[in-house]
Parts: structure tokens; sequence; C-alpha cells
């Protein structure tokens, strides 16, 4: 993101009772997520594709809205420790947001105000991470047999994209649309969804 005005795209979250970890917990959780395969295949990606992932990439803090974690161009990952209390959680926020990160260290131009852009990398970010898994969703409240991943991943990138100031709703709908197929089936870096 270059600017405050510029959307932030963000791990959606269902706030629940008696929720939150200190920064240093938390902190400690995301070292921890770096022993993660998926963690460190996606890291290993981005240093390939010329974009090291530093030190201070992946931080703690305490964040405002009900939302567990978001990516920030030029300033990195954001893991939101008042609203995670598990290393699966910190776990899944860091594997979502790198590979937003990664789609924009390999697409250069990726512009997070044009509303196709978001919607393709959290379409992406949403089939790669396994955010839609039946068991996560079961765990948020969603029961559905057939097709959950699918209206999973649509109804997650649709409420990231009406927190893009430069998305209505009928445009965030439409560039959806417009991008599903192939940015649901781009698995880069992957074969395929892991």
């Amino acid at each position: 993101m270059e600017d405050a005005a510029a959307p932030n795209s963000g791990s959606e979250f269902k706030p629940g009772p008696r929720r939150g970890k200190s920064i240093e917990e938390c902190q400690d959780m995301i070292h921890r997520s770096f022993r993660n395969p998926i963690v460190k295949f996606l890291m290993e990606q981005m240093d390939k594709s010329g974009c090291r992932v530093g030190d201070n990439f992946i931080k703690a803090v305490v964040c405002t809205g009900p939302v567990a974690g978001g990516y920030t161009k030029g300033r990195g990952i954001t893991v939101c420790s008042n609203y995670l209390t598990i290393q699966d959680e910190v776990n899944q926020v860091v594997i979502h947001e790198l590979i937003h990160a990664y789609d924009e260290c390999r697409a250069k131009n990726l512009d997070w105000t044009n509303c196709a852009h978001h919607a393709c990398s959290e379409i992406r970010a949403g089939h790669l991470s396994g955010d839609c898994h039946f068991k996560r969703e079961l765990l948020r409240g969603f029961i559905k047999l057939r097709g959950h991943e699918q209206e999973c991943i649509k109804r997650r990138v649709l409420k990231s994209l009406r927190g893009n100031p430069y998305c209505s709703e009928v445009a965030a709908k439409d560039a959806m649309e417009a991008v599903w197929d192939t940015c649901y089936n781009d698995t880069k870096p992957f074969d395929r969804a892991p």
C-alpha cells in the first residue's frame, strides 16, 4: 500500500469470546510459523523472485477492527495479536498475507486500487492458504457439504473488497466474477493448491 488512503488487503476474522494475545506472545507465534512448511516455501519463493522477507516484514500489532491481519505494500505484513489466540490462526494469517506479498512481488504492477487486481489476489489467497477448508468453515458456523470452498472464497473476497474505498459493491462483484477463473486456477508458486 502506498499511502494511508490506499486499500489494505486484510484477512477476514470472526470475533469470538475472550480473544487475543499480547504483542510479544503473538510475535513468538509468528516466529514459530516460520517452521510451517507452507510458510517456509512461500518465503523461499519470495526470495527466489527477488523479494527478500526481512526480519521486520511480519509484525504483531494491536488492531482496531475485527481483522486477523493484513498486507501493506512497502510495509509488510501485520498480524493482529488482539484477535488471535492459537498458533494455527497465526499460521493461517501469515500464509494468506504471504500470498498477497508474493503476488505483489511477481506482478510488480499490482495496483490495490484496481478492483480486479485486488480481487485476484484475494481469490488466490483464499484458495491457496486453506482459509476455506471445510473444517475452518464449520468452525465459523457455515455448514455446507458441496461447493463450500468457492462460496467461502467469494464471500471473503467481497468482504475484503468492501474495505477498498476504490471499489463499490457492484464494481467488487463484477471484478471478482471477471477474474475468477483465471485467478482461481493460478496456483503459483505451488504446482497445485495445497
